[in-house]
C-alpha cells in the first residue's frame, strides 16, 4: 500500500518565506549601499578631500581677520573654529544624500528593489546609515588634520573630540532625514540641489559657528537663536574645549530626536507614494 504524496503547499520550496527579518534586511540594504559608494572612487576621493579644503579655507580667512578678543580666554581661533566646523561640514553629505535618492528613484534602483519582499522604509534607513559611515569618515580626516598639521589643541583633549564626533554624527543623522524627505517629496534631482542650497547656507551663516552669536548683526542674532544647529555647535565647542555644555548638550540631542522622528516620517509616507 503506497501512501498518498504530501500536500503541494506542503513541499513548495518557500510556500511560508515571508522575506528576512528587518535586521537582516537593513543589514544587507547598507552593505549595498556602502559599496555603490565606494565603486567611484574619483567621488569617494574628491568627498574626502572637501572638508580639509573648508578647514584650510575657514580657518585662515577668518582666523586672519578675527579679534581674538571676540574668542574665549586661551582658546586660538583654529579651537574655536574646529568643533563647529565638524557641524557644518556634514550638513553637505546629508544634502548629497536626498540627490542620491532621487538619482536612484530615478534610474529604476528603487523600483527594482520594490519588487523584492523588502519593507521600503529600510531602504531609506539604509542609506542614511551608509551616507553616516561616509561622513564620520570625512570628520575622522577633518580632525586629523586640524591636529597634525594647523596645530589644534583643543582644551577636551582626545575624549573631548571623541565626544564632539558623536554628537555630530548624531545631530548630521537627524539633519539627513531633513533632505531625504525632500527627495522623496520633490523627485527631481535640480530642484533638490537648489532646495538644499536653501536651506544649507542659513543653517551654516546664520550660527554661531564661526564667530560668537553675540558678535552678529540683531538680525542675524534672533536667526542664530532659533537655528538648531546653534545648539549643536555651541554643544560640541563646550565638549571639544572642555566647557561646561550640559544644558547644550541636552538640547542639541531634543532636537536632533525632535527633527529625526519628523523627518523619517514625512521621508516615509513621501517614499511610499507611486
Amino acid at each position: 500500500m503506497t501512501s498518498s504524496p504530501p500536500p503541494a503547499e506542503a513541499t513548495a520550496p518557500g510556500a511560508d518565506w515571508r522575506g528576512a527579518t528587518p535586521f537582516a534586511q537593513l543589514r544587507v540594504l547598507t552593505a549595498r549601499s556602502v559599496r555603490a559608494q565606494l565603486a567611484n572612487r574619483k567621488a569617494v576621493f574628491l568627498g574626502m578631500l572637501q572638508p580639509v579644503f573648508m578647514l584650510l579655507l575657514f580657518s585662515q580667512v577668518f582666523g586672519s581677520i578675527v579679534d581674538r578678543g571676540h574668542l574665549p580666554d586661551g582658546v586660538s581661533y583654529i579651537d574655536y573654529l574646529l568643533p563647529a566646523l565638524l557641524v557644518t561640514t556634514g550638513i553637505g553629505p546629508a544634502v548629497a544624500s536626498g540627490i542620491s535618492l532621487v538619482r536612484d528613484m530615478d534610474n529604476g534602483a528603487v523600483t527594482r528593489l520594490r519588487t523584492l519582499p523588502i519593507r521600503a522604509p529600510l531602504l531609506l534607513f539604509a542609506r542614511s546609515i551608509s551616507d553616516l559611515l561616509r561622513t564620520a569618515t570625512q570628520l575622522l580626516l577633518l580632525i586629523a588634520c586640524a591636529v597634525l598639521f594647523l596645530g589644534a589643541r583643543p582644551a577636551g583633549g582626545t575624549l573631548g573630540l571623541l565626544a564632539a564626533l558623536l554628537l555630530t554624527c548624531v545631530v548630521i543623522w537627524a539633519m539627513t532625514w531633513i533632505f531625504l524627505a525632500l527627495a522623496a517629496w520633490l523627485r527631481n534631482a535640480e530642484t533638490m540641489q537648489s532646495a538644499g542650497y536653501l536651506v544649507t547656507f542659513p543653517l551654516m551663516f546664520a550660527s554661531s559657528a564661526f564667530v560668537p552669536k553675540e558678535r552678529l548683526p540683531d538680525w542675524l542674532q534672533v536667526l542664530a537663536t532659533v537655528n538648531p544647529l546653534t545648539y549643536a555647535m555651541d554643544a560640541t565647542r563646550g565638549l571639544a574645549l572642555d566647557q561646561p555644555a550640559a544644558a547644550e548638550v541636552w538640547a542639541a540631542l531634543g532636537a536632533s530626536l525632535a527633527v529625526a522622528v519628523i523627518g523619517s516620517t514625512c521621508a516615509v509616507l513621501a517614499f511610499r507614494r507611486p
